[in-house]
């Protein structure tokens, strides 16, 4: 699994947000609180294509290029928490400290989106 630094998090963030396809203009004026040049911007959101996790494709003009989020927010972070989860020794042990620390409404949806689990109510 791939991580993300602090800046491909920050232009993640504004696609997993945005709802809808930008151009590299539309997520360097989105990113706020930081002073970023256009073409790091634009060399970073290709370095996130060729990781797989935008997608780009010409705007129906043909001339520019739009981007937008390969999957989910909700996608990144369950692969997060299973490389995390590959790192241990004892994946049952970690499974187990993990559902002890989740709150009842947390432990009701987990039950529910396991095979055979209750159906939502």
């Amino acid at each position: 699994m791939n991580s993300l630094g602090d800046l491909e998090r920050a232009i993640m963030d504004v696609l997993w947000d945005s709802g809808r396809p930008l151009t590299v203009r539309d997520v360097v004026n989105a990113i706020t609180g930081r002073k970023l040049a256009y073409t790091t911007v634009m060399t970073v959101m290709n370095r996130l294509v060729r990781k797989d996790f935008i997608r780009r494709e010409r705007d129906d003009d043909g001339r520019t290029w739009v981007y937008q989020a390969a999957a989910g927010r909700e996608a990144y972070i369950a692969e997060l928490m299973l490389s995390a989860l590959g790192e241990t020794g004892d994946r049952l042990a970690a499974l187990s400290h993990f559902a002890r620390s989740v709150t009842d409404a947390e432990a009701e949806a987990l039950r529910e989106s396991l095979p055979g689990g209750e159906e939502p109510t």
